[in-house]
């Protein structure tokens, strides 16, 4: 799955964080919810607008994000 069909950045919203394209759900939302423990069916229920393939996108994002994290040591 090529996670950029669903994850998009735009300034005008969410102050240029990481959002579901089309929405302004945030990744850091969908990661804090699963973290949470919140289920992706449960997560689903409360925002019907989402899909699974959107979710899942989010958890591409942030791997590859943490993928190509660095830090200056």
């Amino acid at each position: 799955m090529d996670y950029q069909l669903y994850v998009s950045i735009d300034p005008e919203i969410r102050f240029g964080r990481a959002c579901l394209t089309g929405t302004r759900i945030s990744v850091a939302d969908v990661l804090g919810w699963l973290g949470s423990g919140q289920t992706i069916p449960e997560i689903l229920a409360d925002f019907p607008e989402l899909t699974q393939q959107q979710i899942q996108a989010c958890l591409l994002y942030a791997a590859d994000r943490e993928r190509h994290l660095r830090i200056a040591g």
